[in-house]
């Protein structure tokens, strides 16, 4: 995967850096080239809440080195059961800022830029061109769907998640392949499914574990380590900590992303 605006990219890490991010350089198909990739890299991740908690702090630890958050709500009591980058202090404030607060006392090699007006429209399209990966963290179809089809528009890859109750799932659509799905491949843009966690609940570990997978699909992807869950669909039925895979198929008539 190539990032943009190659005139700012870094080609070494300090001393610092190296110390900070040495257990993951010392693996031997990631090493100092994929930790590069990682501090070059612009990523953008909307909802920072159960999701994009542990999402943004993973990657924040890892050494990303740029993240965009978007989100327009505030911390309210009922997040801290699972929001793990809020805390009590942090009842009321935007969980923008309350996020890049968290990134910042865990890394302070990593530059964060806050949204928090809801970004849609041509809003969301911009910020989609500028970076190289978007982790969908959000609760709703049609903020999803509208994610989806700003990143098809611009070639940019999506990483999505989601959980309720006790099952979640997480995949990775690549708009950079043409034989890549997209989300609206998976679900149609007429199901009226809107669960919530505040009308169907959710376990607190739930949202850590589908989390960190959005994380390690976009170190794998930024970095080109392994391989990613581009045309498949991780399940987690987490009553009986049972995983399943299915394999995803670009729809030929999907309304989004085929010709």
């Amino acid at each position: 995967m190539t990032t943009k605006q190659v005139s700012d990219q870094t080609t070494e890490l300090s001393d610092q850096e190296l110390l900070r991010y040495s257990r993951q350089i010392m693996l031997p198909k990631f090493d100092i080239d994929g930790q590069l990739a990682l501090k070059n890299a612009r990523v953008l991740i909307i909802g920072l809440g159960g999701l994009g908690s542990p999402v943004a702090l993973y990657l924040a630890a890892a050494g990303v080195g740029y993240l965009e958050l978007a989100d327009d709500d505030e911390v309210d009591v009922s997040n801290l059961q699972r929001q793990i980058s809020h805390g009590e202090n942090n009842i009321g404030m935007l969980k923008v800022e309350s996020a890049a607060e968290s990134i910042k006392q865990l890394n302070p090699y990593v530059s964060v830029e806050t949204h928090s007006e809801r970004l849609e429209g041509e809003l969301l399209k911009s910020r989609i061109e500028q970076i190289d990966l978007v982790l969908d963290c959000t609760d709703n179809f049609s903020t999803r769907f509208e994610i989806n089809r700003a990143c098809v528009a611009a070639k940019v890859p999506l990483i999505s998640g989601a959980a309720i109750r006790m099952e979640g799932q997480v995949s990775v659509f690549d708009s950079q392949s043409i034989e890549s799905p997209c989300y609206q491949c998976l679900y149609s843009d007429l199901s009226d499914e809107q669960l919530s966690c505040s009308e169907s609940g959710v376990m607190a570990p739930l949202v850590g574990i589908i989390g960190s997978m959005q994380a390690m699909e976009a170190i794998k992807l930024l970095s080109g380590l392994g391989q990613g869950l581009v045309g498949r669909l991780l399940l987690l039925d987490a009553m009986t900590m049972q995983w399943r895979s299915l394999k995803l198929k670009k729809d030929p008539t999907c309304p989004c992303c085929s010709d």
